[in-house]
């Protein structure tokens, strides 16, 4: 993949802040996605020499079958310190890498993060997205913000996720009798679908296979 890097990576957070609100007017929430989604990707970050350098993945996987096609891998000194809200300024320069480096271009990617489930509407996913101009869906493993009401054990089973009033999410169950994840819209698509493709993505764990592969090669596990 051929990617300009839109913005530095070294900011203040006041600067972090002033991007973060500009983008956001940028990302889209309807379904812009290609008619027939062949590939799917899952990118993870991992950290080596006590965090000092980001170790990024990236697994393209064919669509609906979810076979592994491609793997990349990227490493650079970590420029942004660990701040709640702020995880993509410190995880996509080496997510950017490893995208580079990669043949196949994906029609879908699902993000270890969160989308416009985010204080300011902009996590990760969305951030990726804008930048690279892809369809991209935030899958977190824990609640940033927001409440929901209870959920069903079944899978498949979902409830909107809801901040100020605006619904930024679902959680979801993607496993009978396992935590759900925290699915919200990242860019070029809409919730609902989002939904869909999270559920076409896990047949068998919690967390998407694109997700998985990507969190072993990041973690080197």
């Amino acid at each position: 993949m051929k990617i300009s890097q839109s913005h530095p990576w070294t900011l203040t957070i006041e600067e972090a802040i002033a991007i973060q609100e500009e983008m956001q007017t940028e990302v889209i929430t309807s379904d812009q996605l290609q008619k027939s989604v062949q590939y799917v990707a899952g990118v993870d970050m991992g950290f080596e020499a006590d965090g000092t350098i980001s170790r990024a993945a990236v697994a393209v996987l064919s669509f609906p079958d979810l076979e592994l096609q491609e793997t990349s891998i990227a490493r650079r000194p970590t420029s942004f310190p660990y701040i709640p809200g702020f995880l993509s300024f410190r995880e996509i320069p080496a997510v950017l890498d490893a995208l580079e480096t990669i043949k196949i271009t994906p029609d879908l990617i699902l993000c270890d993060g969160q989308g416009i489930a985010h204080p300011r509407r902009f996590g990760i996913a969305c951030h990726l997205g804008v930048i690279i101009d892809i369809p991209t869906i935030g899958v977190a493993k824990s609640l940033l913000i927001g409440k929901h009401e209870e959920l069903p054990e079944t899978r498949g089973s979902w409830q909107p996720l809801i901040h100020k009033d605006e619904i930024i999410g679902a959680v979801l169950r993607t496993r009978v009798g396992v935590k759900p994840v925290y699915v919200s819209s990242g860019h070029r698509i809409s919730l609902a679908t989002a939904i869909d493709y999270v559920l076409c993505c896990t047949p068998k764990y919690r967390l998407p296979e694109t997700t998985r592969i990507a969190d072993k090669l990041a973690s080197d596990r």
